[in-house]
C-alpha cells in the first residue's frame, strides 16, 4: 500500500463552511488533494471508486457555492459520494468506509445530517428531492434542494415520472445529471460554457421568460419561429429538448472537471429567481484523474483492496468458482441446448454472470439499464411470443419490479423465470443489498415455482429445472459469493421432481429442514446436537413452492422438534411450512415447531460470517434453539472473532 498522500489544503477543511473563502485556484487544490485522498482510501477498503473520482470537481463546487446541510444535496446513486464524505466531516473515518461498524459505502440519514436521504438503489433522487422542495414551500422556507443523478440513474422511468411531476408543480429544484457515459467532447468547451454562463444569469432568464410571454401572444407563425429560434440559441443538438418538454429549464452541457466552468453557472442557479426546475447537465469521466481507473473497461466501478501506484487489485487466492459463475455456465449450457432462451439483466451484467452469456449468445442477451420494471415486463412480452427468458435480477433489486411480476407475470402465468443473486446477507454492502424479502413476497403469488440452491450443484440443476418449466413463473435465490467447492459440477443441469426435497441425514428427535445456503450450518449443527445424545434429520427443502408437504408432514410426525431454516425474512418458508402443517393438525399434537428466520431489524454491513451471528443463522445458535425447544441449556454461543 502507498503512503497516504500529501494534503495541506484538504487538511484545512473541517467542513463544506470551510470551502467558503478559498480562491479558485485553492478550489482546484482541494479537489487534487481530495482526489487522492478518495483513491488512497479505497485502496484499503474496496468499494465504488470509478464513479466517486468522476464527481470530485462537482463536489467541491456544490459544496462551496451551497450552504450544506441547509441546503439539501442528494446523491443518486450512493456509491459516487465517498468524496462528499470526506468534506462533510467523515474524512477520519473514510477508512472504515465498508467495514464492520465503520461508514457506510452510501449516503445515509443516520450518518450525517449531510446525508438529506439514503440512496443505495438508483434513481430516487429527483422525486426525493421535490418532495423536500414541496416541504420547503409549504413551510416558507427558502433553503435549496440540489439532487445531483448519475452513473446510469437517468435509466430509470421513475426518474422521469419525477420529472414530469416536477415541472407541473413549478417548485424550485436543481437537478444536476452526472453524465459519464458521454465524452468530454468539442461541445463541451470554451463555447459551451459560456452559453451555459450566459442562459443561466438572471438578465436572460428574464429575457428569456419575457420572450416566452411575447411569444404566445404572437400568430401561430412567428410563435413557432421564436420557439425555433430559442431552442437553437439554446443547444437544441446538446439534449436539453427532451428536458424543456418535461418543464424543467435545461442548462448545458458543461464540462464536470472544470471548475472554472462550474462555479459561475452554480453560482448562477443558486442566485436566481426563476420559479421551477432547473437541469444542470455536467459531462464527467468515471475514473477521472487516476490512470488505472480511466485505462479499465469497467472504471473501476466497484474494487477490492488494491495498489494506488499500480492499480493492480488484491486477488484473492483461487477457490471454488462463485454462484454467479455458475449460474452464468449452467445457463449457457441450457442456451446451447434451446435456443429459445434468452436472458435480460437490468445494468448489473458482471454482477449478475450475464455478461459471460452475452460473450457466447451477444444477440440473445439484453441489458435494458437501471430500468428493473421494464426489465419484468419485457421478459413477459417475450414469453407470451414462446422464448425462454431469464430475468437475472439481485432479490433487492427485484423489489423495485414488484407490480410487474405479480401483475404482467404471475397474474398470466407466463413462464418468466427469475434469477435472485444475492440472496441473504451480503456483507460490505449491507441491508440496502441484502436479499432479505423475496421468500415472502414471491411466496404469497399464486403458481409461482420458488426454489432455493444449498450449493453450486444444486443450482446448475435448479437453472435446468426453471429451463424445463414453461406454463408457470419460477425463480431461484441463491447466494453471493463462491460455492462449497463440491465436484464434480455437471456440465448441465438435470430437471429436479417438482416440489420435491431431499433428506441428507436421518436422526430421530430433531428434525431440521433447510432452505437455501444454510445447509452446511445445519448438518454442522446436527454433528453439535449429536455430542449431546441427540440424533437429528436433516433435510434441504429445495422448494418453497410447491412445497413438499410429504417431506414437512413426515418429519413432524415422527420428531420431537422440528426447525426450519432460511435466509429470508418473516413470513417466509417457515410460514407456509406453519400454515401446513396448521392446517393439517400436525401442531396439535405437541410437535415443538421453531421456525428460525432473518431477524425483525436491519443489518448493517460487515463481514458475512459476523452478519449470520447478529441473524442467529449459524451452527451454534441452530444448536442452541433445538436445546431450547427441548428445555435444555447449550453451551455459550460463541461470538465471531
Amino acid at each position: 500500500m502507498a503512503d497516504r498522500p500529501a494534503t495541506p489544503l484538504l487538511d484545512r477543511v473541517r467542513s463544506p463552511a470551510d470551502l467558503k473563502n478559498l480562491s479558485h485556484d485553492q478550489l482546484k487544490q482541494v479537489a487534487d488533494e481530495l482526489r487522492a485522498e478518495t483513491i488512497s482510501a479505497v485502496s484499503v477498503t474496496g468499494g465504488h471508486l470509478g464513479a466517486s473520482l468522476g464527481v470530485v470537481e462537482l463536489t467541491v463546487a456544490v459544496h462551496a457555492i451551497f450552504d450544506t446541510p441547509r441546503d439539501r444535496l442528494i446523491w443518486d446513486v450512493g456509491h459516487q459520494a465517498y468524496p462528499h464524505k470526506i468534506l462533510t466531516g467523515r474524512r477520519d473515518r473514510i477508512r472504515t468506509l465498508r467495514q464492520g461498524g465503520g461508514l457506510s459505502g452510501f449516503t445515509k440519514r443516520s450518518e450525517s445530517e449531510y446525508d438529506p436521504f439514503g440512496a443505495a438503489h438508483s434513481s430516487t433522487s429527483i422525486s426525493a428531492g421535490l418532495g423536500m422542495a414541496v416541504a420547503r414551500d409549504l413551510q416558507k422556507r427558502d433553503n435549496h434542494v440540489i439532487a445531483i443523478i448519475g452513473d446510469g440513474s437517468m435509466s430509470a422511468g421513475m426518474a422521469y415520472e419525477a420529472m414530469n411531476n416536477a415541472g407541473a408543480l413549478k417548485s424550485k429544484l436543481i437537478v444536476i445529471l452526472n453524465d459519464n457515459d458521454m465524452s468530454i467532447a468539442p461541445p463541451v468547451g470554451a463555447m459551451s460554457a459560456y452559453l451555459s454562463r450566459t442562459i443561466s444569469s438572471r438578465p436572460f432568464l428574464s429575457v428569456r421568460e419575457f420572450m416566452g410571454k411575447m411569444a404566445k401572444a404572437f400568430p401561430a407563425p412567428l410563435k413557432r419561429a421564436a420557439e425555433r429560434a430559442d431552442e437553437y440559441a439554446r443547444g437544441l443538438l446538446t439534449g436539453g429538448t427532451l428536458f424543456e418538454e418535461l418543464g424543467f429549464y435545461y442548462v448545458g452541457p458543461v464540462d464536470g472537471h472544470n471548475l472554472d466552468h462550474l462555479l459561475p453557472v452554480l453560482r448562477n442557479l443558486r442566485d436566481s429567481g426563476h420559479e421551477g426546475p432547473f437541469l444542470l447537465h455536467a459531462v464527467t469521466q468515471k475514473g477521472k484523474g487516476y490512470a488505472p481507473a480511466e485505462a479499465s473497461a469497467d472504471k473501476y466501478h466497484g474494487v477490492v483492496k488494491f495498489n494506488v501506484v499500480t492499480g493492480e487489485q488484491q486477488k484473492a487466492p483461487p477457490g471454488p468458482p462463485t454462484y454467479t459463475k455458475v449460474f452464468a455456465q449452467s445457463l449457457i449450457a441450457e442456451a446451447e441446448a434451446d435456443e429459445r432462451i434468452v436472458a435480460v439483466n437490468a445494468a448489473m451484467p458482471s454482477g449478475t454472470g450475464l455478461d459471460l452469456f452475452a460473450k457466447r449468445f451477444p444477440k440473445r442477451c439484453f441489458d435494458v439499464g437501471i430500468a428493473e420494471q421494464h426489465a419484468v415486463t419485457f421478459a413477459a412480452g417475450m414469453a407470451t411470443e414462446g422464448l425462454k427468458p431469464f430475468c437475472a435480477i439481485y432479490s433487492t433489486f427485484l423489489q423495485r419490479g414488484y407490480d410487474q411480476v405479480v401483475h404482467d407475470v404471475a397474474l398470466q402465468s407466463l413462464p418468466v423465470r427469475f434469477a435472485m443473486d444475492r440472496a441473504g446477507l451480503v456483507g460490505a454492502d449491507g441491508a440496502t443489498h441484502a436479499g432479505s424479502f423475496d421468500i415472502a413476497y414471491l411466496g404469497c403469488l399464486p403458481g409461482f415455482v420458488l426454489m432455493a440452491a444449498a450449493d453450486e450443484i444444486e443450482l446448475a440443476h435448479m437453472v435446468a429445472t426453471m429451463a424445463a418449466i414453461d406454463d408457470a413463473p419460477s425463480g431461484v435465490r441463491y447466494p453471493r459469493g463462491e460455492g462449497l467447492g463440491l465436484e464434480p459440477l455437471p456440465a448441465r443441469g438435470r430437471v429436479l421432481p417438482l416440489g420435491k426435497g431431499r433428506v441428507l441425514r436421518e436422526g430421530a428427535n430433531i428434525a431440521i429442514l433447510s432452505y437455501g445456503a444454510r445447509l452446511p450450518e445445519c448438518l454442522k449443527a446436527a454433528d453439535e446436537l449429536a455430542t449431546y445424545g441427540l440424533s437429528c434429520t436433516v433435510a434441504d427443502a429445495r422448494f418453497a413452492k410447491p412445497l413438499d408437504t410429504a417431506l414437512v408432514e413426515q418429519l413432524a410426525r415422527h420428531h420431537e422438534v422440528l426447525i426450519t431454516i432460511e435466509e429470508g425474512s418473516v413470513n417466509g418458508f417457515g410460514g407456509l411450512v406453519m400454515h401446513h402443517l396448521a392446517l393439517k393438525g400436525l401442531l396439535d399434537r405437541g410437535l415443538k415447531l421453531r421456525p428460525m428466520t432473518l431477524p425483525d431489524i436491519w443489518i448493517d454491513h460487515d463481514s458475512p460470517k459476523k452478519q449470520y451471528d447478529i441473524a442467529g443463522l449459524n451452527a451454534p445458535h441452530i444448536v442452541a434453539m433445538a436445546l431450547s425447544a427441548l428445555g435444555k441449556e447449550a453451551l455459550a454461543v460463541p461470538a465471531t472473532a
